[in-house]
């Protein structure tokens, strides 16, 4: 849900949502098979069994108390989208297992991402978001944090299903065009309504994260901004997700966040639910250098 951040809640009816801007427009503008013993037989040879370790891939990682932002925080004046109207409710998701792999097999790269994407990933960049939206249009995605090792090798967390925006994904973001920016971002600051809930990541705990009203299928939106995390699509990297300013102009939107999910699509915004974006402020690693890769599978792959 992209776009600018301010106070005011505005109201949706369930059979004509309001428009809504970026951000969900914020202020109303996210061991293995058992070692066989030798088996003797009553021959006079001995066959014994070769044990091989697998290793479940690293899930989540617990960390400390999270650090404030310093100074102000600045909310933005809203984009405003066209009216939409309603979807049917977003197909049931599904719990992906964690990864597995072998001890013997090392993942030197991600599963999904492209040459090109691999590519672009800094060395210094240790943790990596992968949301990868089950086609073009779609407003579902499956989320996985990726954990690069001391020998370079890769190990994935759970895999988690989100939301994205009501129209799918766009290489070319615009304010109120109901998609996604594909994209390779920086993860740098979190906040939310709560309390921290232990990040590592500045956190600001600010009432001003409300919003209000209800979505594309009739949901609720109240509560979305209890816990967010910007993606550092056309802002200011190092500010509070509040933050409004545009560095490539309001017309390129902003406001693109990783939030709680409300039971349907964004306006440009990747969704979790609850426990799961608790988990991942708690995860997120300055000294990691996280970055999330997001877009429909296909391009991801590209």
């Amino acid at each position: 849900m992209s776009g600018s951040h301010r106070a005011a809640s505005h109201r949706r009816s369930a059979s004509a949502p309001a428009p809504r801007s970026d951000a969900e427009q914020t202020q109303g503008r996210a061991a293995g098979r058992r070692r066989r013993k030798p088996k003797a037989r009553r021959t006079r040879k001995l066959t014994v069994g070769t044990a091989t370790l697998l290793a479940l891939a690293a899930g989540w990682f617990t960390v400390g108390p999270g650090r404030t932002f310093q100074g102000e925080t600045a909310s933005a004046a809203p984009d405003r989208e066209p009216d939409v109207t309603p979807m049917k409710a977003a197909e049931a998701h599904t719990e992906a297992p964690a990864a597995d792999r072998s001890s013997r097999d090392r993942i030197t790269a991600i599963p999904g991402l492209g040459a090109s994407w691999t590519a672009k990933i800094p060395a210094e960049t240790r943790q990596v978001l992968v949301a990868s939206g089950k086609d073009k249009n779609s407003s579902d995605n499956t989320v996985t944090l990726w954990t690069r090792g001391d020998d370079g090798s890769w190990q994935a967390g759970q895999s988690w299903p989100a939301h994205n925006a009501y129209k799918g994904w766009t290489t070319d973001h615009r304010s109120g065009d109901l998609r996604s920016p594909i994209g390779l971002f920086s993860l740098t600051d979190a906040g939310g309504r709560k309390a921290d809930p232990g990040s590592k990541l500045p956190y600001d705990e600010n009432a001003k994260f409300v919003m209000g009203g209800r979505g594309f299928n009739n949901e609720p939106l109240a509560g979305s901004f209890d816990y967010v995390v910007a993606i550092n699509y056309n802002r200011v990297v190092g500010s509070s997700p509040l933050d409004g300013r545009f560095p490539e102009g309001a017309a390129k939107g902003g406001g693109i966040w990783l939030h709680l999910d409300h039971g349907g699509p964004t306006h440009g915004c990747i969704s979790l639910t609850e426990d799961h974006m608790v988990e991942l402020i708690k995860t997120l690693d300055p000294a990691m250098h996280p970055m999330i890769a997001m877009g429909d599978a296909q391009s991801l792959a590209a």
